[in-house]
């Protein structure tokens, strides 16, 4: 199973059952991701994609990663990563500095602000996703989607090296 739809199957109207799924999907995903925003701006005055961007770079290698890894990450654009990051390095979460033998590239990198930014703003965020999304399935709600996501994340094409 491949995420690129084939010509065939392009132009084929959807069924209600498929129209039924597309749409919950993208509708349930805005929903709950207005809904964390709404909470982390609250409480840490950070918005979802601020808190992600801190999120990879906790959990990446020295707490830093490059620019365009991150920008493949997140769902947003590079020149809107950029203005994110920029503002994350106002506010003294990040810093940011070239890469060795790359003119082009650039580092992001979790300051320790940042660092503890995203462990206050963590709790937040993993009790609006129970709140919003896990307490509303049952375990085996849970497990299906688990599997179906994998499934579809399996089958992504990748991108060349």
């Amino acid at each position: 199973m491949s995420l690129i739809a084939s010509p065939s199957v392009t132009n084929a109207p959807l069924t209600e059952q498929e129209l039924a799924a597309w749409r919950g999907m993208l509708e349930v995903h805005a929903q709950v991701t207005q809904a964390l925003d709404a909470q982390m701006r609250a409480a840490h005055g950070l918005s979802v994609s601020s808190y992600e961007v801190l999120m990879f770079l906790a959990g990446a290698p020295g707490h830093r990663l490059r620019m365009a890894e991150i920008a493949d990450r997140v769902l947003l654009s590079r020149s809107g990563l950029t203005r994110l990051v920029d503002r994350l390095v106002e506010l003294g979460y990040v810093t940011r500095c070239a890469v060795e033998n790359d003119g082009r590239g650039s580092f992001a990198e979790l300051t320790d602000a940042g660092l503890r930014t995203y462990r206050a703003a963590a709790r937040t965020h993993l009790e609006g996703v129970r709140a919003f999304f896990l307490d509303r399935l049952d375990a085996a709600d849970q497990i299906a989607l688990g599997n179906i996501w994998t499934r579809l994340l399996a089958s992504r094409p990748r991108r060349a090296a």
